[in-house]
């Protein structure tokens, strides 16, 4: 699926006269200047939005770009489109394109990233997309623990900080289910204490927490052990605190 759509956005991309050279891309209208993938990314990408296609076929689009270029910018047109006037996107085609890619076997940095930025740390959109990603189907990950979704899980977990406690307790309590997923979950309550926008419920947290199998030299669980047991919910909100921790800790 990757590999095809992944060519429909190459030849898309070549009858807007682009095309892809040893060292980067250039265009039609200037051979002789070597453009990045970054810079093709911000000349093109929101084109797609103006295809002549269904919006489902302009998503899947966009995704070939994505998988092509890799780059930041393609998820920011993407989420542009359904913010749009002529937004939202179709929630099935636009999900469906993030699973595919945090279930793949390569790097997914691009698309995490856009999930945290853009969806998770906005709380217009931060459960609706976590729930598409993976709160709608924890129990079946868990259940069939096929590695493409506990690469999802585990990707979604990590980034999910800024999302609200209330969205993720229980994808994170079925989670705990799987030691396999204790790392991930572990990670996911950290970043929900550090992240600016990081939400949990320190009591709750603890508890979760407790119930991991983490080795005990994990690095900083004593230290977010010793925060929530003070009943502090983010980093940012009590300054200091940690870093009274990890004295303590040390």
């Amino acid at each position: 699926m990757e590999m095809h759509v992944a060519e429909a956005a190459r030849r898309w991309l070549a009858d807007q006269g682009v095309r892809q050279v040893r060292d980067g891309w250039v265009s039609d209208e200037k051979p002789g200047v070597l453009l990045t993938a970054n810079e093709v990314a911000h000349s093109w990408a929101g084109d797609v939005f103006a295809e002549d296609l269904d919006a489902a076929d302009q998503v899947r689009l966009a995704f070939g770009l994505l998988d092509l270029l890799d780059e930041y910018w393609v998820t920011c047109e993407i989420r542009f489109a359904d913010d749009s006037a002529e937004g939202p996107l179709p929630a099935d085609v636009l999900w469906d394109g993030y699973r595919q890619r945090l279930e793949a076997d390569r790097d997914a940095e691009t698309v995490t990233y856009s999930l945290w930025v853009d969806w998770f740390e906005d709380h217009t959109t931060s459960a609706a997309a976590f729930v598409e990603v993976l709160g709608n189907d924890i129990d079946r990950v868990v259940t069939e623990r096929s590695e493409a979704q506990l690469r999802r899980a585990r990707r979604v977990l990590e980034c999910s900080g800024p999302v609200r406690w209330t969205v993720k307790e229980s994808t994170y309590l079925t989670a705990a289910r799987l030691s396999a997923l204790h790392p991930a979950v572990f990670r996911g309550l950290r970043s929900s204490f550090h992240d600016i926008y990081g939400d949990l419920e320190p009591t709750a947290a603890l508890a979760l927490l407790d119930r991991l199998d983490l080795p005990a030299d994990t690095q900083h669980l004593a230290e977010l052990r010793r925060v929530l047991a003070e009943g502090h919910k983010n980093h940012h909100r009590s300054p200091g605190t940690w870093d009274d921790a990890a004295r303590a800790c040390s």
